[in-house]
């Protein structure tokens, strides 16, 4: 990890950004003039699996923490960002089925923003993480001209999250489940090879982006194919989970099976931006991920395939970037955080 930057003190008024995980909740500070006063992870246990008390209880000691490392008064705090894995209310209540990390009873239909809103005394915007770690790729792909400009980000890991931002802000929908980009259905034709299966989801679909584009659908579909075809492959002697995770030290080494998988999950990842183009029309496409942790000749060859598998018209090749995420450990606080900033200025 590179050396932090010494913490700035804030010299006017901010947000302050938290990032709800499954073991970590991360905290960040954002000042009035879109200045992030910490450029490092800052993290304390999210104690998720206690319940939901201890859990707002844990967002509330964050907060209390990054304000302390940033020698930022309380009476600075103008709102806190707040994002958590979904599916939740737009208004922050997670789904009445439990949600990710959320799995407890206790959890289902529980107003996680409404409480922290309730434990801190301050205003709370809600997002959740996949929409708040593209909003924050969002404005630091088009810094000054963010809210002006239009993306949409495909962030792969375990599943494929994401978002859509219009003008510089998520688009949520009424129920706060759109840029569920990993369950929209894309034509499989040119993404999987002529005797292969059609690959299933765990939210019940076949043919999404998640199936293909994922950690789970390496797992589930993709690697139990492609091993048939090379059956003295060494990650064949591997159960299949670790294989799964092997993968991409094999895709850094260009090893054939592992550029068969990774490229099907390009194309997909392609489709879903042809897809994109023909509806939102975004002015950027973002990628996000494992990917983007990857040797730099192997990321930039799946970026340049995402790329290829994008089919767009002249008209918007000529105004379209394709870009990675950018700090992507730190970005579902950040958007938390630039999210609640434009909440205050609006």
């Amino acid at each position: 990890m590179d050396q932090p930057e010494p913490v700035r003190t804030p010299a006017s008024w901010v947000v302050v950004g938290l990032d709800n995980g499954g073991t970590c909740n991360n905290a960040t500070v954002l000042d009035a003039t879109g200045q992030f006063l910490v450029d490092h992870l800052v993290e304390n246990p999210s104690l998720v699996d206690d319940g939901p008390e201890s859990a707002v209880t844990a967002l509330a000691d964050a907060f209390r923490n990054i304000l302390e490392l940033t020698s930022t008064p309380l009476t600075l705090v103008r709102a806190v960002g707040l994002d958590t894995p979904g599916p939740a209310s737009a208004t922050g209540v997670i789904s009445s089925k439990g949600s990710t990390n959320f799995n407890q009873v206790s959890w289902h239909g529980f107003d996680i923003r409404g409480a922290l809103e309730a434990e801190l005394g301050l205003p709370v915007v809600y997002n959740n993480d996949a929409n708040a770690a593209a909003l924050y790729a969002h404005h630091r792909h088009f810094g000054d001209d963010a809210m002006k400009r239009s993306s949409i980000a495909a962030i792969v890991g375990t599943g494929l999250g994401g978002g859509v931002v219009e003008s510089g802000r998520v688009v949520s929908g009424a129920a706060g489940m759109a840029g569920e980009l990993g369950h929209v259905q894309i034509p499989l034709h040119g993404v999987l090879e002529p005797d292969q299966p059609i690959p299933a989801c765990n939210c019940g679909f076949e043919g999404d982006v998640e199936s293909v584009a994922s950690l789970t659908g390496i797992k589930n579909n993709l690697l139990p194919y492609w091993l048939t075809r090379f059956p003295d492959h060494p990650l064949a002697t591997e159960p299949i989970g670790k294989a799964a995770k092997l993968l991409r030290g094999y895709g850094e080494r260009e090893d054939p099976l592992a550029l068969a998988v990774f490229g099907q999950q390009a194309r997909a990842i392609g489709k879903l931006f042809t897809i994109a183009a023909n509806f939102t029309d975004p002015h950027a496409y973002l990628l996000g991920g494992g990917v983007v942790e990857a040797a730099p000749q192997f990321r930039q060859w799946f970026l340049n395939t995402v790329r290829e598998s994008t089919e767009l018209r002249r008209e918007q090749l000529a105004v379209a970037s394709f870009a990675l995420v950018a700090d992507l450990d730190m970005a579902g606080a950040r958007g938390a955080a630039v999210a609640a900033l434009e909440r205050v200025k609006a």
